[in-house]
């Protein structure tokens, strides 16, 4: 854990990078799969288009559903609102407007191969961390590290993951 000292209404972010021995178009196609993570992640557990979406497409919705092993299981409905081919893919979790957390994944041509980043920003909207600061307000920056943390770990496990499929991809002939 760091010592930096987070408050939720400050929108507290981190990310991970890796470079991927993959052209944009390869690591694309895989970070677009909303089912890879779920492959990688010991939180997210499945990810499902809603309302027949055949696939990523700004105001598209998908269900994630979660497990902690303090909180349980939970689903939460999130919102494609960055698309940009082989650059940006981004959703906002609950209400766009007020979300309980942004994610984006980036994407950049580099050293023969891709730079690929997730970040995520949790907040501002409520989120199950709401009511664990709400009880300890003297732990809100110990609360968020934690999280940040368990993100971070999963986030590299996808990362890992994804940059393993695109590169089968990229080696097949």
């Amino acid at each position: 854990m760091d010592d930096r000292t987070y408050r939720y209404a400050d929108g507290p972010t981190t990310e991970v990078e890796r470079l991927v021995a993959a052209s944009p178009g390869d690591v694309w196609a895989v970070v677009v799969d909303i089912t890879m993570p779920a492959r990688f992640s010991t939180e997210l557990q499945e990810a499902t288009w809603c309302d027949d979406a055949p696939g990523p497409a700004l105001g598209a919705r998908f269900v994630g559903r979660n497990r902690h092993p303090v909180v349980g299981e939970w689903e939460t409905t999130s919102t494609v609102v960055e698309l940009v081919a082989n650059e940006r893919f981004g959703w906002d979790v609950g209400d766009p407007e007020c979300p309980a957390a942004r994610w984006r994944f980036t994407l950049e041509p580099a050293d023969g191969g891709t730079r690929l980043t997730q970040w995520v920003q949790l907040g501002p909207g409520r989120s199950g961390l709401s009511p664990a600061i709400e009880a300890m307000p003297d732990k809100e920056s110990r609360i968020i590290a934690n999280r940040l943390a368990e993100h971070r770990a999963n986030m590299e496990a996808t990362l890992t993951g994804i940059a393993a499929a695109a590169e089968r991809t990229a080696a097949a002939p």
